[in-house]
Order: C-alpha cells, then sequence, then structure tokens
C-alpha cells in the first residue's frame, strides 16, 4: 500500500500524518493538498504553533469538565462515569453536501414514520409481501398494546438520530435511533466549546449554526400536545442521575425552560397524568420520554419498574396526554429491519433511495447465516437489538478465538444477527499530544418530525480515538468533535489575520 505525503507545506503538526488513500479524508485530497473547503482551516492550523494548538486542546477539554460534560460505561463489576473526550479540530462538511444529506434524512424518517403507522393499523406493507410478517410481528420492540393508536401529526418519532457514514462513494445509513436517540448536548456543547476556543476562524469559516436545536425540539414537542390544549405544560421522563445519558436530560429540560422529572413525580388520575409540586398537582400534557418502553409503565410493561408512572400508557392510549417518541418505534430501528427500508421507503413514497444503505445480510436466513460464518474475518456482525458498540465483532480486527466464540453465537441464535462488510470508513484529522493525525469519524444528524421535518445543520460527529479503531462509541473509546457545515464562497477570499 503507498501512503500519499500530506501536504508538502505542512506545519510540523502534521508531519505524523498517515495520509491512506484506502480512506476517505475529510481534510486532504487523494493527491494529500487541502480540500477546498478545508483550505483556509488548513493554512490557519498549520500556521498555528503546536504550544498554542495543545492550549486549545485544554481549554475545550477543561470546558467540558467544569460543564460536568460526562457519560456512564458500564461494566461487569463496576460502573465508571467519565468526562465525554472531546478532538478540538471540527470535522469540515460542504453545505451542498450536507443540504443532500438533510433530504435523505427527510425522506427515510416519512417513511419510517408511515411505516410504524401501518404496522400497529392495516398492516398493508405485510400483507403485500414488501416486509416478513415474523421480522415485525417476533421483533421484540413491536408492542402489541400499540395497535389502533393515533399520534398527532403520524410522528411515531419525533425525536430521531440517524447514524452517517462516509466512504469513497459518498454517506451512507449506518443505523437508525428511534427510540431514545442520545448525544444531542454533546453536538451543542461541543460546538460552544470550539466557537469560544477559536473564536475568529470560526466566524471566517461560515459555519452554520446549530444552536437552534433547542428552540425547534421545543415547538416540536408544543405542536405534539393535544389539541384541546393551547398552553401545553410539557415535562421530561429521565430515569434518574444513574443513567448514562442523565447530563443530557438536565441540559435539555433546562435548555428548553421545562420540568425534568422522574416517574415517581408522576401520577395518573381519571387517565390524566399529574407532576407533583409545591404548589399542588399541575397537569402534564406532554412527555418527552428518555426511558426505554419497558420501563415506561409497570401496569402495562414491566412490572417491576421503579422508573416509570403507574397508569401512564392508559392514559396516552385516552389521548390525554403525548409520549414523544411514541412506544413501540423500536420495531423500525431494528437492525434487521434495516436491510429493508430501502424497499420501505419504495412502498410508501414511490421514491428510491436518497441516502444509500450499507449491505447488510441476515443470518436468520439459511444463506444468510452460511456466508456470515464462511466470512467472519471479513465482516461486522451485529446483534439486531443491541446498541452503543455491544454486541458485535469486527472481524478483521478480531482474535481467531474471539470469532470462534461469536460464531458458536451465531449458530445457537442466528436471528439476532445481521452481518455487513467492514467499511473503509473515512477519517479525519485529530490532535493527538503534540502531533495531528487522522481518526475515522461517523455522524449522528437529529431529525425532528411533527407538523414539519427540522434538521440543524450538523450532528454529533463522534471519532474513533483508539488509533486503527473503527468503533468510534463513547463507551468503547471514541470521543467527539464539532462537525462544520460551510458554505463555500464562489471564490475564496484571502483570509485576513491567519489566527484561530
Amino acid at each position: 500500500m503507498t501512503h500519499t505525503a500530506v501536504h508538502p507545506g505542512a506545519a510540523p503538526a502534521f508531519r505524523q500524518y498517515d495520509h491512506n488513500p484506502t480512506f476517505y479524508d475529510e481534510m486532504f485530497e487523494g493527491d494529500g493538498s487541502p480540500r477546498q473547503h478545508c483550505s483556509d482551516f488548513f493554512e490557519t492550523i498549520r500556521e498555528t504553533p503546536p504550544d498554542d494548538l495543545r492550549q486549545i486542546q485544554e481549554r475545550v477539554t477543561r470546558s467540558f469538565l467544569h460543564e460536568g460534560i460526562t457519560f456512564t460505561v458500564y461494566g461487569d463489576e463496576q460502573t465508571i462515569e467519565r468526562v465525554f473526550p472531546i478532538d478540538c479540530l471540527p470535522r469540515i462538511v460542504r453545505g451542498d453536501e450536507w443540504d443532500d444529506v438533510a433530504r435523505g434524512l427527510e425522506q427515510r424518517l416519512r417513511a419510517l414514520n408511515l411505516f410504524l403507522h401501518d404496522i400497529y393499523h392495516q398492516g398493508h406493507i405485510i400483507r403485500d409481501g414488501v416486509i416478513p410478517a415474523e421480522l415485525v410481528y417476533g421483533n421484540k420492540h413491536y408492542r402489541i398494546e400499540m395497535r389502533g393508536v393515533e399520534v398527532p401529526h403520524g410522528a411515531y418519532v419525533s425525536v430521531c438520530g440517524t447514524d452517517l457514514v462516509r466512504t469513497h462513494d459518498g454517506f451512507a445509513v449506518l443505523e437508525d435511533n428511534l427510540r431514545v436517540p442520545s448525544g444531542v448536548s454533546y453536538m451543542l456543547a461541543c460546538r460552544d466549546a470550539i466557537k469560544r476556543s477559536m473564536p475568529r476562524l470560526f466566524r471566517r469559516s461560515r459555519v452554520r449554526d446549530v444552536e437552534q436545536y433547542s428552540r425547534l425540539l421545543l415547538e416540536t414537542l408544543r405542536s405534539l400536545a393535544p389539541p384541546q390544549v393551547s398552553d401545553p405544560s410539557i415535562v421530561l421522563l429521565t430515569p434518574g442521575v444513574y443513567n448514562s445519558a442523565y447530563y443530557e436530560h438536565a441540559f435539555l429540560a433546562r435548555q428548553m425552560g421545562i420540568e425534568l422529572v422522574e416517574g415517581r413525580d408522576l401520577l395518573v388520575h381519571n387517565r390524566r397524568v399529574y407532576m407533583r409540586t409545591t404548589a399542588g398537582l399541575r397537569q402534564v400534557d406532554v412527555i418527552y420520554r428518555r426511558i426505554d418502553d419497558d420501563f415506561i409503565d409497570p401496569v402495562t410493561f414491566r412490572e417491576d419498574s421503579v422508573l416509570g408512572v403507574p397508569g401512564l400508557f392508559h392514559a396516552y392510549r385516552a389521548g390525554r396526554v403525548v409520549i414523544a417518541n411514541a412506544p413501540g418505534t423500536g420495531v423500525a430501528d431494528d437492525k434487521a429491519v434495516y436491510a429493508y427500508v430501502p424497499r420501505i421507503i419504495k412502498y410508501y413514497l414511490g421514491e428510491e433511495s436518497l441516502i444509500k444503505p450499507i449491505p447488510t445480510t441476515l443470518c436468520r436466513e439459511r444463506e444468510g447465516l452460511a456466508y456470515t460464518l464462511a466470512n467472519l474475518d471479513k465482516l461486522v456482525v451485529k446483534m439486531v437489538g443491541e446498541s452503543g458498540g455491544y454486541g458485535m465483532l469486527v472481524g478483521p480486527h478480531a482474535s481467531a478465538t474471539e470469532r470462534k466464540e461469536f460464531a458458536a453465537a451465531l449458530r445457537a441464535n442466528p436471528d439476532d444477527y445481521i452481518s455487513q462488510p467492514t467499511l473503509a470508513l473515512s477519517r479525519a484529522p485529530c490532535l493527538v499530544g503534540a502531533h495531528i493525525e487522522p481518526r475515522h469519524v461517523d455522524l449522528r444528524p437529529f431529525i425532528l418530525q411533527s407538523e414539519r421535518t427540522e434538521i440543524v445543520p450538523g450532528g454529533l460527529c463522534r471519532v474513533a480515538l483508539k488509533k486503527g479503531s473503527l468503533v468510534v462509541n463513547s463507551s468503547q473509546g471514541g470521543g467527539s468533535k464539532d462537525a462544520w457545515i460551510v458554505d463555500v464562497p464562489e471564490a475564496a477570499e484571502p483570509a485576513a489575520a491567519k489566527s484561530a
């Protein structure tokens, strides 16, 4: 493999940059020269002394530390809370590329919401043989209790986080997160930290804003309220301080100016939901829930749940309160159903998918299982119902023992797994000590759906901080960086003072 040396005039910080043309590089062309929309940023960074770069990195890390921006790693023996890692060098995406992505994301969510309405009502897509009945009705996330329930604006999914990856072939959808997608607070925190740490460069770069997300989320939740309610009372329902995303729950509630509540703070009376306050009971109209279906209501779902609200689902079915996202949405982000999304889009919208999927093999099918077992050293194998980087095997990076153990699990429960090719995920520059090195990245934009669709231009850019790793999840050693969506002027303007 021949690696092209990075731009010949690169500063010392880039001397260890391994520009491997196997991977799409977010900043550099194949010949090692900076991409047009990254050229000003590159010139600024190459002229910035290494000590100044380290100080910028220290400032953004200290910002996360002071703000208490953390996540929780659950282990077999202990639970560890860590400061969320952040890299100070943003990933930069051209505005026209983003506009294409945004259209594809809107199309995808429209189709998935139509799919959810259909499978909880007439089930036309199943009767027409587009998707196997057992993939839907046998799915552990399918909630028979949701049959016949109408949701406002047909928005079963009001908040969606779709994971995108890029290769030389362009952007592709890695997976959809439709139940309780997390990470938007890290997107906003990254933006705030980077904007304050390199203000002149940020202003000069024509970066599109993401700061309006909290306002748009609040407007989305308000629009979901029962029609007879003109000034809805909205709360964010959290499992509590021990949840891995509790920081985000508190952050969003504060940003929207709504109450952050736990199940014990709510009660149901006459099929209406009330919040306990120091001034007495206050009716609740919309619940932005950040707890899983199983724990929402111990009367309807798991009877041992102490996180939910007894009777909540009955109030929901009666139309007295709205839950966002709706229960039962997880059937549409199952990794086996993922393989059918292009057909789902075609069925409901009569359109081809604007963002391509990743070829996916279902191990529940005999041929798919045989193919996966024969190619474990080349494939990524995932459990259909897991997330966060758990329950997966990255074949090329796994040991022979790990592949053997995974093969046994596959043979025992083939329905639980899918496989995909190992992708050459794009890489972006990261500051590693005193040097800049490439690391693999993905992007999770957030889509809001109610009366209309809203997508802020950006997302949570996750980065695999371990050299060579393809796993970007924070629970598996990943971190984050800011994502800049920039509009490129027709004629490049000479930058004034080159300073971050």
